[in-house]
């Protein structure tokens, strides 16, 4: 490395760590409302934290593709906004507000449809499915709110404040406690369902007053009027359908894992649920530096800053694994504790620290999956990292899963997915150091 480079990669990294603090406490907020939830229901019993456990692979199924309509959309208004043009910027953002509502409404009356059924596709024990059906049905009348307030943010993000979805998913956090405390006791997990949808929608209100009335670039103009633009519209498509089909099928994935666990019966379930949860403290670090990722490398890209863009994506590339690094070896060390607060049954918490710190010893790797593909996306390279990430889930986790779970029980599940997170690390570095996206982007005139 040149000296005289020295300095310019400490301010990029210090641009870096500024834009990534926010996000690093959004995530927090996250996590903690998720601590929250399954601390409040695992006062419950192992049955009802496992009735949660079962579908949240679904959940997350839906999640992604609200994350891909949101990424299709902001890339480009990052784009947009990196080049000056902050007109284009708020067409953007009417274009991804109209076609962001009417997929969640379509996606909410599915999720409404097959509530009652699901637990049961899932093989879910006889005794739980209840309670599963009655919290994914809460979640189906979230959606809308939950793609609401995933555009608005992205969208604010893509405009460089990290600070207002930070502290609007604080107050989130906050309220989600404030109404589970007033639900669960009378409805149980379906209380827990309500509570968390009641706190989005009330967020996500806040997060579009902020973004479309407050935010100086993004804020509608009365006079502003547009037409439909297809170009912005099949650009969405092409950037944000292969984030949502990557998610589609890694949550499709992560169902047929739950299929495969859910034999091994209610303490397994409950186990692999509180462990995921407690695995998010690791990702904090990673989805900050991946949204800071985005937004630099989405904002240079725009502008046409080509070098500083791909220093900017390898910067959070190599932040991200050095954080998770630290974070998994912090969580290694509390997760006993952790588990402690989160359930009263000592086999699940057992188990659940004997499976997480499998898995923590490839949250490096993992943080460099994370971040370089955050990084990919702001070029708008969104496609092939989506390959290898299914290829990496399909076949090297599910594979290693259908051989070792029946051997070593949910442990050998957690094997699998240590190995296949670190081949996903591996693959999303290679992508990121060889991709020529960021050379490719030409400025849209809208």
């Amino acid at each position: 490395m040149k000296r005289e480079t020295i300095p310019e990669l400490k301010a990029q990294a210090h641009e870096v760590w500024r834009l990534s603090l926010p996000a690093i406490l959004t995530q927090i907020t996250t996590i903690a409302m998720q601590y929250i939830d399954s601390a409040m229901v695992g006062a419950l019993g192992a049955n009802a934290s496992a009735s949660i456990g079962l579908v949240s692979t679904s959940i997350w199924l839906i999640g992604g593709i609200i994350g891909g309509v949101s990424a299709g959309f902001s890339v480009q208004a990052s784009h947009r906004i990196g080049g000056g043009d902050d007109r284009g910027a708020r067409t953007v953002v009417r274009h991804g507000l109209v076609t962001g509502m009417l997929i969640a409404a379509i996606l909410a009356a599915l999720a409404a449809l097959i509530s009652e059924p699901l637990p049961r596709w899932l093989h879910g024990d006889e005794a739980i499915r209840a309670d599963a059906c009655a919290y994914f049905l809460t979640f189906a009348l979230m959606v809308p709110f939950s793609q609401l307030n995933s555009l608005c943010a992205s969208f604010l993000q893509s405009a460089g404040d990290m600070v207002s979805p930070s502290v609007l998913n604080a107050v989130m956090c906050v309220l989600d406690v404030f109404f589970n405390a007033l639900f669960i006791p009378r409805c149980g997990v379906f209380g827990a369902g309500l509570g968390t949808a009641s706190a989005c929608a009330v967020v996500s209100l806040l997060m579009a007053a902020q973004c479309l009335l407050r935010n100086s670039d993004l804020h509608m103009r009365r006079k502003e009027k547009d037409t439909v633009r297809g170009a912005i519209l099949k650009k969405a498509f092409r950037i944000g359908f292969p984030v949502a089909l990557q998610e589609v099928f890694l949550c499709a994935a992560m169902v047929v894992q739950t299929r495969i666990i859910a034999p091994l019966g209610a303490v397994a379930v409950a186990a692999n649920s509180f462990a995921v949860t407690a695995e998010g403290f690791c990702y904090m670090p990673g989805y900050g530096l991946g949204a800071a990722a985005a937004t630099l490398v989405g904002r240079s890209v725009g502008a046409g800053e080509t070098r500083l863009a791909r220093q900017q994506g390898n910067i959070c590339t190599a932040m991200g694994g050095l954080f998770m690094a630290v974070t998994a070896g912090i969580m290694a060390l509390i997760c006993p504790w952790v588990f402690r607060l989160l359930t009263p049954d000592e086999s699940v918490r057992a188990l659940a620290t004997q499976v997480l710190r499998i898995a923590l010893l490839a949250e490096p790797l993992y943080g460099i999956s994370i971040v370089a593909a955050g990084a990919l996306r702001g070029t708008g390279d969104t496609f092939v990292p989506s390959i290898m990430n299914l290829c990496s889930i399909w076949i090297v986790r599910l594979g290693l899963a259908l051989v070792l779970v029946p051997r070593l029980g949910l442990r050998g599940m957690w094997i699998a997915m240590a190995i296949e997170l670190c081949v996903r690390g591996l693959l999303m570095l290679f992508r990121q150091l060889t991709t020529k996206y960021y050379e490719k982007y030409k400025k849209e005139p809208v």
